[in-house]
């Protein structure tokens, strides 16, 4: 379905007019949350369609008498720290007047701001771990940034209450797919209007702008006042912004075209072809063009579609530090050191170019947090072994500050000219120089320890991931290993010997690695 389809959809007003649906609506919403004791999560991005829902729910539970107020109504939303400024700044300010309404209006209300955990943020595993810009084959950052905060949230509410319900601001007509996807949970209903949750046990889904046209949506947020005093123009507005031609006319009525094709979302995604919405703000207003580097990094972070577009600035190897082949060649693992502390730079110069030239609400801005730098530095030093503990160094160039985090002074086994010095004399062998770097790091770890168990390990899987030559020794070993799989195969079936193949204690010939070519 595309832009235009959606814009064609029929109105959920046409049959009844807007304030009769509109009313017959808000009875359901007050109904439902009558009918038990389940408790509900609104989810709440900032965008329209969530607005509106929640717009739905405030209103049902404002013109329900006080004493039937008896469950709690929880309002999420997902804040990945990689979401674009713009609509960052409105969703805080907004989740900020929504908590002092509800006090002020009486209303069981409250308003969450979920974050990703530390170790699972946007920088923590690209910049930290290496992991490549997300892409469609490897889709690391969803689930990490977006899904398991709300799971995590929905689930204690689950575990505290026996159940949830989780309110929701889809509609059918936003896409072929997700009309398709709510048809499919729609059949699975065992009460009415309330799907299973396709994710989460115990808790259902509740649509009420399900049957909505994109024009539906913004005809009810223009007619119908904000009531934790938000300004749904503004969101207008927002949209119009981030809209590629810029106009986005005010909707009065059923036959008024509107906007809300414009996708808000995270700032640094490489799943889309181009952030449109980031292009069209900065393009239209002269005064946001202090987001410039935030485009430019998100598109340096997006290679070209071509096979080989970041492979040098990425390790050959896995991060196990095995190598896998696909067309004869090394599959292409985490960004390198370098490459990783050139991100970081990046990100860094970015932020410091915003507070310094952005306006005065983003003159604080975080792009990467204080705990998300704690998180790099220790994944840096303690599971990669870059003992060098180059982080403060970077921050410090670039910021011109000291490093605001804590001291490792104490537990750094050489100063930077010892690390220099032992770079030197590996003689440019980076993998030898590595394999030395592990191994002292290793011994510093177990150094202390009363007992030393797993240190014969650690050593060996030092060794493992550091002792080809260089890249191509690495492949003609992992091409030899596959040749040497497929003979001892070959001679134990050739004769059809279970017996040969005990004792080789070799795997089905179909499960046996292979080279893809």
């Amino acid at each position: 379905m595309t832009g235009s389809d959606v814009r064609r959809a029929a109105s959920a007003f046409e049959q009844m007019g807007f304030k009769q649906t509109v009313a017959r609506l808000l009875d359901e919403v007050a109904a439902l949350y009558e009918s038990d004791r389940i408790p509900w999560v609104v989810g709440y991005s900032g965008g329209k369609d969530s607005t509106a829902a929640l717009q739905l729910v405030w209103l049902a539970l404002s013109a329900l008498p006080k004493d039937r107020l008896t469950k709690p109504v929880h309002v999420i939303s997902t804040d990945t720290l990689v979401e674009n400024p713009i609509v960052a700044l409105w969703v805080s300010k907004s989740l900020e007047k929504m908590e002092a309404a509800a006090k002020e209006q009486g209303l069981p209300l409250t308003a969450h701001r979920l974050t990703p955990e530390p170790e699972n943020t946007f920088w923590v595993n690209l910049i930290g771990r290496g992991y490549p810009a997300p892409r469609p084959k490897f889709r690391w950052c969803t689930e990490r940034l977006k899904i398991l905060p709300s799971t995590r949230f929905i689930s204690s509410v689950v575990q505290i209450h026996g159940e949830a319900i989780l309110v929701l601001g889809s509609r059918k007509a936003e896409s072929r797919k997700r009309a398709l996807v709510m048809e499919k949970f729609e059949r699975r209903r065992i009460r009415e209007k309330l799907s299973p949750n396709g994710s989460l046990p115990n808790s259902f889904v509740y649509t009420p702008l399900e049957d909505w046209s994109n024009d539906d949506v913004w005809l009810f947020l223009m007619q119908v006042a904000n009531p934790w005093g938000y300004r749904n123009k503004d969101l207008l507005t927002m949209y119009q912004g981030a809209s590629a031609d810029g106009e986005c006319p005010l909707v009065v009525d059923t036959t008024t075209p509107s906007c809300g094709d414009s996708r808000f979302g995270c700032w640094v995604c490489t799943l889309v072809e181009k952030d449109k919405s980031m292009q069209a703000m900065i393009r239209n207003d002269e005064e946001k063009e202090w987001m410039l580097p935030l485009l430019d990094l998100r598109n340096e972070l997006d290679p070209p579609n071509t096979p080989d577009a970041d492979r040098l600035l990425r390790d050959f190897r896995r991060m196990s530090g095995a190598v896998q082949l696909f067309r004869g060649r090394p599959i292409p693992g985490p960004y390198k050191q370098e490459v990783r502390a050139d991100w970081l730079r990046k990100v860094l110069r970015a932020q410091h170019y915003i507070r310094e030239h952005g306006p005065a609400e983003v003159r604080d801005i975080e792009l990467i947090c204080r705990e998300e730098l704690e998180e790099i530095r220790r994944i840096w030093v303690v599971e990669k072994h870059e003992i060098e503990d180059h982080l403060p160094r970077i921050y410090e160039e670039v910021v011109g500050e000291n490093y605001p985090g804590r001291s490792l002074d104490d537990n750094r086994i050489f100063g930077v000219d010892e690390m220099e010095a032992l770079r030197e004399a590996c003689d440019g062998d980076e993998l030898r120089y590595q394999l030395t770097r592990e191994l002292l790091s290793v011994e510093k770890k177990y150094k202390s320890m009363l007992r030393r168990a797993g240190l014969f390990d650690a050593i060996d899987q030092a060794f493992h991931r550091h002792f080809y030559e260089n890249e191509e020794d690495a492949t003609e070993r992992a091409l030899s290993r596959h040749k040497a799989v497929e003979d001892a195969h070959e001679r134990a079936f050739r004769g059809n010997d279970p017996m040969i193949q005990k004792v080789l204690d070799l795997p089905p010939a179909d499960e046996a690695p292979t080279v893809t070519s």
